[in-house]
């Protein structure tokens, strides 16, 4: 396994799974809403193939639904806490520099960070895969499988 590629993949999802910390919990009361509304109405009562109404299906589904989010929800916490472990380990340069070639990526980034740091483009290069070493030391503990 390529450690340090596992490692530029966390990051380039970083943002996106912080975001869905707000998400799912949105997606969750949304459901319980629905849930609800589904136990206060009188859709109907005819049963389905599976001896039930379709309003009870709804039921069934919604809470499968918010069970299913709330699992991710813990697993996307402890994957955002492991990111963040790895990026409280390193200093506020090698921040900087991961979070402009990868968490925040735009055109230009490299030669943005060679005004900002005062340095070279081989120089940031360097930089960017110093930190992202010692990022994924702080994650995995090692660099080889």
């Amino acid at each position: 396994m390529d450690w340090k590629q596992e490692a530029a993949e966390k990051l380039t999802q970083y943002e996106a799974r912080r975001q869905s910390l707000e998400n799912i919990p949105a997606e969750i009361r949304r459901l319980e809403q629905d849930y609800t509304a589904l136990r206060t109405s009188t859709v109907d009562a005819i049963p389905t193939h599976g001896n039930g109404s379709r309003r009870e299906d709804a039921m069934l589904s919604n809470i499968v639904r918010r069970e299913e989010l709330a699992r991710q929800l813990e697993s996307v916490k402890a994957w955002v806490a492991l990111t963040d472990g790895g990026l409280a380990a390193l200093n506020e340069e090698d921040r900087l520099v991961l979070d402009r070639f990868y968490v925040h990526r735009r055109k230009g980034a490299c030669e943005q960070l060679c005004e900002e740091l005062d340095r070279e483009k081989a120089q940031v290069y360097r930089r960017r895969d110093r930190a992202l070493r010692r990022f994924t030391l702080a994650l995995y503990g090692g660099l080889e499988s």
